[in-house]
């Protein structure tokens, strides 16, 4: 026997087949699973596919109905099988169909029976039913399964079976939307079933495990329906273990015991007399009033007037909308009362209520939107007139409030008008998403606008100090860092004044408000500190600037010009000491007005220790800059580390010794190009040697004036050939260019001198007193001389060559 094969369990008169389920059994080798099998069963209205889904979802053969022959019974009893390919070993059972006309209205028992038998039996029972019947009476086996509760509390201990719905020809609504119904129907049917004393406190859970699956038209979609068939297959896949889809098995029996439980079990359902119809009277009123319900629901839906409110919605708020459709809702549901008024009271009601909650369950998606776009214009209308509030000058939080009171106001008045009265829906949800919309609007305005005041104060500090800072840095002195604390405290004082005020219309708490205001003293701070260690990392090259300035400068701030009198080693004593006050002015940051010895110890360190005591140093003067930190001074303060002092002092007197060496050499330079003198003990030599020479000058005048006439003759040689100027340029170019000069200045002397000969009298003595003149201009001394009137001759020749 094929596995697959199936075979009829009980027959349509509810005949237990004892031999065709002991040959069953035998076949598929079920004896031999011992614990480890499952039993599926599947219940449902008749023609509703169950066959179909079985042998697509295990892979057996039930048979099929037959579409082109009418819809008509199929399975007759109840038929079992083996599921294909599924471990462990699974059996699944076809029940007869329910409602099913050749039965009859009046004969439901076997459906009862079955349906009790089934549950008793399975591990997981598929209660098949369509889509459309969920919500429904006799459709979706309310009483039936209410029945079955009942006696199966009554009958048997508590066994977990797994109650599996499955959903077929599902249709746009979602399955998260069907799933809570079908779970809220099958808790009422538990609620309302009366228990017995030992289940009185029973929970639906002890019982049932509920599953919901949906599945595609077979019809319609096939290829979809299949592929959800076979992820539903693998559902079934270990089934029994632990947390698999067969639950607790707390009631199976072994397998080889299966025939003859499930043999007994049925005898037990069929003696049992609680399995009767329900009053045909109640039968028939569910019937009926299920179908004016129906009826009126799809009436509704095809009511112009809704039709035109949903539509309307879509694009916005609707004015009255909750009167329109209450209105329609209202006509729907009068139309209703007016038809079933004959029909028994409770099912009527019933019908009634259910049929109120499908037309509330339609329209509230519409009414969702409604109070959507309230909430919507409502954000929209506050955004505007807050921003124009704001734009107008009035305060932050006044204006805020203002505002959202009177959107929140507007919405209300909205959402009054939108309530259906059938429904009385709660729109609280939707005001409260409203109020934290505006309030999250109004704190991102708030953080946009406080984000735009610290950065307006923090760009005016930056202004008022970096620049003034980097001044007074560059000329540090004592003063420097009192100086930059006042400034500090100055302009601190200024913007926090400013920040306090502009936040004063926040009506921000005390603890954020001085917070900020903290933090934009601390800005300040730091840009003091960020500037300094700024000017730190140039000190070398501000220690060059000011040491090239002052050693260049004199104290009238003239450039110096080294003319040998120049005490070059006060001034470079001088320059170093104010590059040395640079270094320990820009050392640490002094915003505290704490005091520190850091001048004192790079003076006796680094300018002190340069003298002629340098080698009676103390052991602590020379380790004193053998550090990485200063005394008093804490780490954070450190702009320029003791020993980074000694690298960039080292630096500093190597690079700015250059300088000084140029300048000794100009000054040397230039004391040799002026001293023409001999030195003192050659003059001292002269007089002594030539005291005889002297004598005889005295004694004999005519040789003065000898030696006069030779002074004028060499003093206007000493202007014609320039020859201070030629030696500027050193001894050996002076020589040869004088070399060449001297024959030619000398000729034309004498030219002119024989021209000054032969001029006439008159000629001459204009000639002699304008050489007089020029001898006075030239020499910068009087030029009436008593020699030149005793001879005018030879005076207005010498006087013209100078």
């Amino acid at each position: 026997m094929d596995a697959a094969c199936s075979t009829q369990l009980i027959d349509g008169d509810g005949v237990f087949n004892v031999s065709g389920v002991d040959h069953f059994i035998k076949e598929v080798k079920l004896e031999e699973c011992g614990l480890s099998y499952a039993v599926v069963s599947i219940m449902g209205p008749q023609s509703s596919g169950k066959s179909t889904l079985l042998n697509h979802l295990f892979g057996t053969n039930f048979r099929e109905m037959d579409a082109f022959r009418g819809r008509s019974q199929t399975t007759k009893g109840i038929w079992i099988a083996r599921c294909a390919g599924i471990e462990p070993c699974t059996v699944v059972m076809d029940l007869e169909g329910t409602d099913g006309r050749e039965r009859g209205e009046d004969d439901t028992a076997f459906e009862k029976q079955s349906a009790l038998f089934a549950l008793a039996v399975s591990d997981i029972v598929l209660i098949n039913m369509w889509c459309h019947d969920i919500g429904r009476e006799q459709a979706a086996n309310k009483p039936l399964l209410k029945t079955v509760f009942q006696v199966m509390m009554r009958l048997f201990s508590p066994r977990k079976t797994t109650l599996m719905f499955v959903i077929r020809d599902k249709t746009r609504t979602p399955l998260e939307n069907l799933e809570p119904v079908l779970r809220e129907d099958i808790q009422k049917i538990w609620d309302s079933v009366p228990k017995p004393q030992a289940h009185k406190e029973t929970p639906l859970s002890d019982f049932f495990n509920v599953e919901v699956v949906a599945l595609s038209s077979y019809e319609e979609k096939e290829e979809q329906f299949k592929e959800q068939v076979y992820n539903l297959r693998q559902r079934f896949f270990q089934s029994v273990a632990p947390g698999g889809l067969a639950g607790d098995r707390r009631g199976v029996v072994p397998a080889n015991a299966f025939a003859f439980s499930a043999e007994q079990m049925w005898q037990v359902i069929k003696d049992n007399k609680d399995l009767d119809l329900p009053a045909h009277k109640v039968m028939v009123a569910t019937v009926r009033c299920e179908e004016i319900a129906n009826e009126k629901f799809s009436g509704f839906i095809a009511n112009e007037n809704w039709r035109e409110l949903e539509e309307a919605v879509q694009s916005g708020p609707v004015s009255g909308f909750g009167k329109k459709l209450s209105s329609v809702l209202q006509s729907s549901l009068s139309e209703y009362d007016t038809e079933a008024t004959y029909f028994e009271e409770g099912v009527r009601s019933s019908k009634r209520q259910q049929l109120q909650e499908k037309l509330l369950q339609l329209v509230q998606p519409t009414f969702q939107d409604v109070l959507g776009h309230l909430r919507s214009g409502a954000l929209e209308n506050f955004k505007h007139a807050f921003e124009k509030a704001l734009d107008a000058g009035e305060g932050f939080s006044s204006s805020a409030k203002s505002c959202a009171l009177s959107c929140i106001s507007k919405f209300d008045k909205g959402c009054e008008e939108a309530v259906i009265e059938q429904a009385k829906w709660d729109t609280t949800k939707t005001r409260e998403k409203l109020e934290r919309d505006i309030e999250a609007h109004i704190s991102s305005v708030r953080t946009t606008k406080m984000y735009e005041l610290t950065t307006l104060y923090e760009s005016k500090l930056n202004v008022a100090l970096s620049g003034p800072v980097e001044a007074l840095l560059d000329g540090a002195n004592d003063e420097t860092w009192p100086a930059i604390r006042k400034l500090l405290r100055r302009e601190g004082e200024l913007a926090v004044y400013g920040l306090s005020n502009a936040l004063s219309g926040f009506e921000m708490d005390e603890e954020t408000r001085n917070k900020m205001l903290s933090d934009l003293e601390k800005y300040a701070q730091g840009i003091v500190e960020t500037k300094a260690k700024e000017e730190a990392g140039r000190a070398l090259m501000r220690m060059k600037d000011r040491f090239a300035t002052i050693f260049s400068h004199d104290s009238d701030s003239m450039p110096r010009v080294w003319t040998g009198k120049e005490d070059i080693r006060a001034i470079t004593k001088m320059a170093r000491s104010a590059s040395l006050k640079l270094l320990s002015v820009m050392a640490v940051i002094r915003l505290d007005d704490e005091l520190d010895n850091i001048e004192k110890t790079l003076t006796l360190a680094l300018f002190n220790s340069t003298g002629n005591n340098a080698t009676s140093k103390s052991i602590s003067t020379i380790d004193s800059l053998a550090s990485s930190t200063w005394e008093q001074v804490a780490a954070e303060k450190t702009l320029i580390t003791p020993v980074q002092c000694k690298t960039l002092w080292r630096q500093f007197k190597n690079e700015t010794e250059y300088t000084v060496t140029q300048a000794i050499s100009a000054q040397e330079a230039n004391r040799r190009n002026n001293n023409w003198l001999p030195p003192p003990w050659a003059i001292l030599a002269l007089v002594v040697l030539g005291f005889n020479e002297f004598m005889t000058l005295l004694r004999n005048p005519l040789w003065l004036l000898v030696l006069f006439v030779g002074y004028l003759i060499s003093k206007a040689l000493w202007v014609q050939l320039n020859i201070s100027g030629e030696f500027q340029n050193g001894a050996l170019p002076g020589l040869l260019s004088l070399s060449t000069k001297f024959l030619p200045t000398v000729m034309n002397l004498l030219k002119k001198l024989a021209e000054e000969g032969q001029a006439p009298p008159t000629n001459s003595n204009q000639s002699m007193n304008s050489s007089a003149q020029s001898e006075v201009t030239t020499n910068g001394e009087s030029s009436s001389s008593s020699s030149s009137g005793s001879s005018p001759a030879k005076t207005v020749p010498i006087d013209t060559s100078a």
